[in-house]
């Protein structure tokens, strides 16, 4: 894919949202539409660039069943593709819903070996300030919901310095 399919993705998850005043009527439905066939087009062959595309691109409170074709992309990427580009987006990570972030540690957690591994060794390259909030994320979402049961807990072991 190129890296237009990437800024777009980025684009179109920014869905409307119910309280949104500014946007025209249909534009919602068209977003909707198009950020769905982005990532039913995704074939795991993206690399992690593709795989922090789609991290970057959860923006909303609220996607209406959207981003469960996100979530079901970042299933056919292969486990380190997923790892690293999981840990290349950690800054995105940071910022989009803590319901967003909490699901794509899910995935990682529960993809397996290889992309746990994968995302903890390059958590180490990451900002470290950046990665001292990673790993706040991770603790609270393990006290929390999302990574709350025995076997997610303790998985992602983001480095504290």
């Amino acid at each position: 894919m190129s890296s237009d399919w990437k800024v777009e993705i980025v684009e179109c998850g920014d869905l409307v949202q119910d309280d949104d005043e500014v946007a025209p009527p249909d534009e919602a439905e068209r977003r909707w539409n198009r950020y769905v066939e982005l990532a039913d087009s995704v074939t795991g062959d993206e690399g992690p660039a593709g795989v922090a595309a789609i991290v970057s691109s959860l923006k909303a409170e609220e996607d209406c069943g959207a981003y469960q074709a996100a979530h079901a992309a970042l299933g056919r990427y292969p486990c380190s593709d997923l790892g690293q580009g999981v840990a290349g987006a950690a800054k995105e990570l940071l910022s989009i819903p803590r319901d967003g972030s909490g699901n794509i540690l899910l995935i990682l957690s529960q993809a397996g070996p290889v992309a746990v591994n994968v995302f903890n060794e390059a958590m180490h390259a990451v900002d470290p300030d950046v990665r001292v909030s990673i790993r706040e994320l991770v603790e609270f979402h393990e006290s929390e919901e999302w990574l709350s049961e025995r076997s997610a807990q303790k998985v992602l072991l983001v480095p504290r310095t």
